[in-house]
């Protein structure tokens, strides 16, 4: 299907600004619809989840709609949905869960790739118990993380491996489903982050082989809340710490007080709008797959459109190349250019590329970039050319 980017950019009232956005890995913009469901929630009568009132049927209704709507985004299902105040949020509380159950000697793997909402957590949740952290190494020049630099790491004691779907710095995409292979071939579990990746593309997390997928709505249009996703069954084997009148129902179980309903009703408008991005028929995970075929072929144009501006730009260094297929991501500097400074000076252009580490500090350092970090751009379903061809031209003008 034709990707119609000019009708896309319609719904967000944020353009109007003026800015051109690439800072989408941080946060995506809004679209009318979403910030709509969000203010039409906190209108409306909403009480407590429960059946007697109208108001408590509302409440209800918001929660189960959220949990089918990311079920329908993540191939998954919906009693295995769980709603937190960020990923990092739910990491860390599933860590401090999970390592009820381990004991001295045992080992967790986290790679050097990741965000570090993906690796702390972990290593925080370890080292009280005298479980071992071990870290698997990218590769600098390339940017990608093999799967024997994972599988190599693997032992009898190894409880779980925590790696990111696609790097939010680079947009590695490493082949989780080979990792989850090996991963539970030694009997442990795997974590994905999938954060950066489900803004781009159509996710089965099942098919990952993912134990857990962690992902951001605020990341794929929708607002700011953390939603972690696995088998209900799986769930029902973990207790976390919680109040002595919450239920112990799975997933609310996990859920620390009363869920944000505003957001849950914005997070089941941003699934919807993803699968309408193109029209199509049929369910809404059938929708989604044509959607997200269709965005993924423009994004991947726009980034092809934007790489190779700047390479024709005297002094611009790429960072990481990854081989196989990558979110469209690119983090680049610039001879003699700080990064902060030429964030700054692009934003004076009406370009928003931040620069930085953006919390993959491990990967920064990794690649020789330090704590700085360099300058990345995101590729987000509202780019279009004129954006890209801003951003290009507000390099060249700040590289001359």
């Amino acid at each position: 299907m034709t990707y119609d980017v000019a009708a896309v950019r319609a719904h967000f009232p944020a353009l109007e600004e003026g800015a051109a956005h690439f800072d989408g890995p941080g946060g995506a913009q809004v679209p009318g619809l979403v910030a709509d469901a969000v203010a039409g929630t906190l209108r409306a009568a909403v009480s407590n989840r429960g059946i007697r009132s109208a108001a408590e049927r509302r409440a209800d209704d918001i929660v189960t709609g959220a949990r089918r709507a990311v079920a329908d985004l993540l191939a998954g299902e919906p009693g295995g949905v769980v709603f937190g105040r960020s990923m990092t949020q739910l990491t860390y509380d599933m860590a401090r869960a999970l390592a009820k159950e381990w004991r001295p000697g045992d080992e967790v793997v986290v790679t050097t790739l990741d965000h570090d909402a993906n690796i702390r957590p972990w290593v925080h949740a370890a080292e009280p118990r005298g479980v071992t952290v071990r870290r698997a190494g990218f590769d600098p020049a390339s940017g990608e993380l093999e799967v024997e630099a994972v599988a190599g790491l693997l032992t009898g004691r190894t409880r779980l491996v925590a790696v990111t779907a696609a790097s939010n710095l680079l947009g590695t995409r490493p082949d989780i489903p080979a990792i989850a292979e090996r991963v539970h071939a030694a009997g442990a579990l795997l974590y994905v982050d999938g954060v950066h990746l489900t803004p781009h593309s159509l996710v089965d997390a099942g098919r990952f082989g993912a134990d857990f997928y962690v992902c951001s709505p605020y990341k794929f249009l929708g607002p700011h809340l953390g939603v972690l996703a696995a088998d209900p069954a799986l769930l029902r084997t973990i207790h976390p710490d919680k109040l002595l009148a919450s239920a112990d129902a799975v997933p609310e179980r996990f859920e620390l007080g009363t869920l944000p309903y505003e957001l849950l009703a914005g997070t089941t408008a941003a699934v919807d709008f993803l699968a309408r991005l193109v029209p199509g028929k049929g369910s809404r995970r059938e929708r989604l797959a044509v959607s997200m075929a269709a965005l993924e072929r423009h994004e991947r144009a726009m980034l092809e459109r934007l790489e190779a501006g700047l390479a024709g730009i005297a002094g611009v260094t790429f960072h990481g190349s990854p081989r196989r297929d990558r979110t469209p991501t690119t983090l680049f500097s610039l001879d003699r250019v700080a990064p902060a400074d030429a964030y700054r000076l692009l934003a004076e252009r009406g370009v928003n590329a931040p620069a930085g580490h953006f919390y993959a500090l491990e990967c920064s350092r990794g690649l020789g970039l330090g704590d700085a970090g360099a300058i990345r751009a995101g590729i987000a379903p509202y780019t279009d050319e004129s954006d890209v061809d801003r951003l290009v031209e507000g390099v060249r003008e700040i590289a001359g």
